[in-house]
């Protein structure tokens, strides 16, 4: 699902199975640390998603090694590539690229249901509010709101990399285009209110992304291209 989001030089692992996710799968004991004291449904996710993230280093070439949280819960991934992960309910995914093919990466995966009450208005700007009111009476078929908020989960875990800052859900205007009537899959742009990473010393004002819906999810991803 996400990999059809992503060029073709990103690895992507994805596994689906409700609460099976992480059965079988051993941690590294700097892994076991980080989780010992978590509850079951915490401890299944976070050793399922790393299970794909290390079939994803091998797909790359890469011995399989930790993958442990950083600042912020980042992930901190080996020395030579960047990635991204996501889980939730019944599944989850990693994508890992060489750090020469990209700069920055970022994937969400939610359900596709309506937001809990009272959370768009918490993430959404003003202009937000008012285009994913159209796309509703477009395509009534898609949960535009959480469509949102996956891809303000992207953009966060593209720019965070960059920066080593907060990015709050009000500071990116993205803008989703809907696609083809006939489709369950689209594009949209995320406008930076606040000052971007420079990169190469340039600065990056926006970033690009894609959606999809399939199999009760909504899955969003951003990649960050060299220029």
């Amino acid at each position: 699902m996400i990999e059809e989001l992503l060029p073709g030089a990103v690895a992507v692992v994805e596994a689906y199975d409700g609460d099976a996710l992480g059965d079988g799968v051993s941690l590294y004991p700097e892994e076991e640390a980080v989780i010992a004291q978590a509850v079951e449904k915490r401890r299944r996710e976070f050793t399922a998603v790393r299970a794909c993230a290390r079939q994803a280093m091998e797909k790359l070439g890469v011995p399989p090694q930790p993958v442990l949280p950083g600042e912020r819960g980042a992930p901190r991934w080996p020395d030579g590539l960047i990635g991204s992960m996501t889980h939730c309910a019944g599944y989850c995914a990693a994508a890992l690229v060489p750090a020469g093919d990209l700069v920055s990466l970022g994937i969400d995966a939610e359900p596709h249901d309506r937001l809990p009450e009272g959370v768009l208005e918490a993430v959404a700007l003003p202009t937000e509010q008012t285009r994913l009111r159209g796309l509703a009476r477009s395509h009534p078929s898609i949960h535009w709101d959480r469509l949102l908020f996956s891809a303000k989960e992207s953009v966060y875990k593209s720019w965070f990399p960059l920066t080593g800052k907060w990015l709050d859900f009000l500071e990116a205007d993205i803008e989703i285009d809907p696609g083809a009537a006939t489709d369950v899959s689209g594009g949209f742009r995320a406008r930076l209110l606040v000052p971007g990473p420079l990169v190469d010393g340039r600065r990056i004002k926006a970033f690009d992304g894609r959606w999809t819906v399939l199999r009760g999810l909504a899955a969003t991803a951003v990649v960050v291209p060299r220029p």
